[in-house]
């Protein structure tokens, strides 16, 4: 009889044990991303920004500002391999934003795609590890990523620009249309 008891109570031990750590991971996992529907406010760059959160499970901020040439209404698309944060509509010279944390084996990467009126349908990464959360990528670390998108020209063919921590230096690129 006390075998029985003994066997029956190191089961229960065990399912408490593997709900227990379910709930954590769900919990983990859920917290990792944060979108509203709601504009961002104008972000304030503060200096030194850009330079952290460089460890995995990093918060990360990316703000888009509406910018484009004519004025217009901005429609939003961006996705994860995990997320879809549907469809925005960012009015123009405002903002939206959403919150992540960068995965534990660094490859959390947005995509979104971009339309206006007379703008046409443009695709770019939002956010990639190798580019906005590496000490060697081609810009600086960034926690909160401010982008402004659509300020493009007949002289000019970087749409998407990353504004710095000082608020002035922009990192420049082409649409990823392909």
């Amino acid at each position: 009889m006390i075998y029985i008891t003994m066997a029956f109570s190191n089961k229960l031990h065990c399912i408490s044990m593997f709900m227990i750590i379910s709930y954590l991971t769900l919990i983990l996992f859920a917290s990792g991303l944060d979108v509203s529907n709601t504009m961002a406010e104008a972000p304030t760059p503060t200096p030194g920004s850009g330079h952290d959160g460089v460890l995995p499970l990093a918060p990360k901020h990316v703000v888009i500002h509406n910018t484009v040439e004519n004025g217009e209404v901005l429609d939003v698309h961006c996705k994860s391999g995990d997320d879809d944060l549907g469809l925005i509509h960012i009015p123009w010279d405002k903002y939206w934003g959403f919150r992540f944390h960068v995965n534990i084996w660094k490859t959390t990467k947005f995509r979104c795609q971009f339309t206006w009126y007379g703008g046409g349908s443009h695709y770019f990464n939002i956010f990639t590890v190798a580019r906005d959360d590496t000490p060697s990528g081609e810009t600086p670390l960034c926690r909160e990523c401010i982008w402004e998108v659509g300020k493009e020209s007949k002289d000019e063919k970087t749409p998407m620009c990353r504004v710095d921590g000082d608020g002035y230096t922009r990192y420049c690129f082409e649409w990823d249309d392909e």
